[in-house]
């Protein structure tokens, strides 16, 4: 398993791909990723279908090195000659200056990415939704039972991890510290949702939670293992287990054809139609994750391309920087950028570092050395400090640790990040053993402190679109809870995050991933709130299941 020592051809034929995947394509797709680093306004800002057209000119941004960077990464709201309209969700839940709210933030820099809104304002709250928005300085301040001072800090709607896994009465308390109020198990859930809603009642997380059927688990649920290829019959009985998921809540399909190689195209096509059928995502851990053939990360892309084109689903890529786009980032993105400039129906998401990580005995480490050119030095067990050696990585891969490779470049996050299909999902959720990626408790504040604050890669309000109303959108068509998240507007639900964002930033390490985020200073779920500056406060965990709405409609 641990296979031959890299050769220098090897590893110098690696990046001779990884430069002209980049290189080649790199002005053709600067057209076609979509919005970059300017300011998210409108009544459409962070919209899904907002990429642009096949074409357009779109200007490279400067390196952050270059004493040229982008204006107003987290620059205070742009001046205006007065205050602009207030977002509205359900104008039936307004309430007026007389109203005592249970719970008022006020004097915050509040930004809206589903409307635009960016202006100091104060926010009433009556029970668990949004129910004044007070822009006018000169209006007398809102009442309220308890108030908070937000003064020179951000007021965000709660973000939303796309990309996550099941909670486990652990990894959702980091979460709820990076800022998250919703926890969305789109990487799939290792259960049926009959039973996985049962394990997680209402009430028994700090955040929400909700996320897709597992194509991985069903397999196995059947007896198949990972090299396997299912028979007529039981992908048959594998597309009938995963509409009755849909019926029964999950609210997206996913599939990880990279960990269960036995997983066939048609097999893919099929969930892709059931997708389609029911208005729900396919979201996917695509085929390959190096450049080497066969098998590229290219051709990963384009069988989802594919799917998307012939039965009409939306195909959710997800991580696209440590799977799909690898050393071909550019190239990637242009393909689904033009996939959209089509008509089809495509996202993507990315989490903010250069490292991956999963089990060593997991298909995706067969030939690691090979596919992606890198040694044992390259590598680092979860929750250690040390690099491996051969006779270390031994013992790990015995023990089946998840381990970190270091195998990405800077720009197969920054480009991901520029692109305007492109969200924010963490791929992880922190587990008490500590064998974790980093990315499980400081995955949004890294995008906050280290992309948009101190390399300006993005500027603030794009980032939070990718955060919030983005993935909101993404999964809403059959998930009514969620249109009332992700937004920050008149009858929303109350999931807020209030941040500093001069010292927003990830603490989390490789060797030490258990580490709460800095800089977020409180997170309103429901209406109460569950952290405080102080930390997090003594209230019932709020967290509801989000269903789908496809065994009622």
């Amino acid at each position: 398993m641990s296979g031959p020592r890299p050769t220098v051809g090897s590893i110098g034929r690696r990046r001779l791909l990884l430069a002209l995947g980049f290189g080649a394509t790199n002005v053709a797709v600067l057209r076609r990723l979509g919005p970059g680093t300017g300011s998210s306004t409108g009544p459409d800002s962070g919209s899904l279908s907002d990429a642009t057209a096949p074409g357009d000119p779109v200007t490279a941004p400067e390196s952050p090195d270059a004493g040229s960077a982008p204006a107003a990464a987290v620059a205070g709201p742009v001046p205006s000659d007065g205050p602009p309209e207030v977002p509205v969700v359900d104008e039936s839940a307004a309430r007026g200056p007389d109203h005592v709210f249970d719970l008022a933030i006020v004097g915050g820099r509040v930004i809206d990415p589903a409307s635009g809104f960016d202006y100091v304002a104060s926010i009433g709250i009556s029970g668990s939704t949004v129910a004044a928005i007070s822009s006018d300085p000169q209006a007398p301040p809102l009442q309220a039972a308890t108030t908070i001072d937000a003064t020179g800090l951000v007021v965000s709607p709660g973000f939303i991890d796309v990309l996550s896994y099941s909670p486990n009465g652990y990894g959702e308390w980091f979460k709820m510290a990076d800022g998250v109020t919703t926890n969305l198990g789109m990487h799939g859930l290792d259960n049926r949702a009959e039973d996985w809603f049962t394990a997680h009642p209402d009430g028994s997380s700090p955040i929400h939670f909700g996320g897709a059927s597992d194509h991985a688990f069903v397999r196995q649920v059947h007896g198949l293992e990972p090299y396997d290829t299912a028979a007529g019959s039981t992908l048959e009985a594998m597309l009938t287990d995963a509409r009755a998921d849909l019926r029964n809540g999950f609210i997206g399909l996913h599939m990880q054809p990279e960990y269960t190689p036995g997983t066939s195209a048609d097999a893919l096509l099929a969930h892709a139609a059931v997708a389609a059928e029911h208005g729900v995502p396919l979201c996917v851990h695509a085929r390959y994750s190096d450049n080497l053939p066969p098998g590229t990360n290219l051709q990963a892309i384009s069988e989802l391309v594919s799917a998307a084109r012939e039965t009409g689903a939306h195909v959710h890529v997800e991580h696209i920087n440590s799977t799909g786009g690898t050393g071909v980032m550019a190239e990637a993105l242009g393909r689904i950028g033009d996939a959209i400039g089509e008509g089809l129906s495509m996202t993507a998401c990315v989490y903010p570092y250069t490292f991956w990580a999963t089990y060593l005995k997991s298909a995706r480490y067969q030939d690691w050395q090979e596919k992606y050119g890198i040694g044992y030095g390259d590598l680092q067990v979860a929750g250690r400090s040390e690099r491996l050696t051969e006779q270390t990585f031994a013992d790990a891969y015995a023990a089946n640790r998840l381990t970190a490779a270091f195998a990405m470049s800077p720009e197969d996050v920054d480009l991901p990040l520029q692109a305007g299909f492109v969200m924010v999902g963490s791929d992880a959720i922190l587990e008490q053993s500590h064998n974790n990626h980093p990315r499980s408790t400081g995955c949004f504040s890294r995008v906050l402190g280290h992309y948009v604050r101190e390399r300006q890669v993005l500027d603030l309000a794009t980032a939070l679109a990718k955060m919030t109303i983005q993935p909101a959108r993404l999964l809403e068509g059959r998930c009514p809870a969620l249109r009332r998240k992700g937004r920050l507007g008149i009858g929303a639900d109350a999931d807020i995050t209030v941040f500093d964002p001069a010292t927003v930033t990830d603490r989390s390490t490789i060797a030490d991933p258990a580490q709460e985020s800095a800089g977020i200073q409180w997170v309103v779920v429901e209406g109460r709130v569950a952290r405080s500056p102080d930390g997090f406060t003594a209230v019932q965990p709020a967290g509801r299941g989000l269903r789908s709405d496809i065994g009622t409609a």
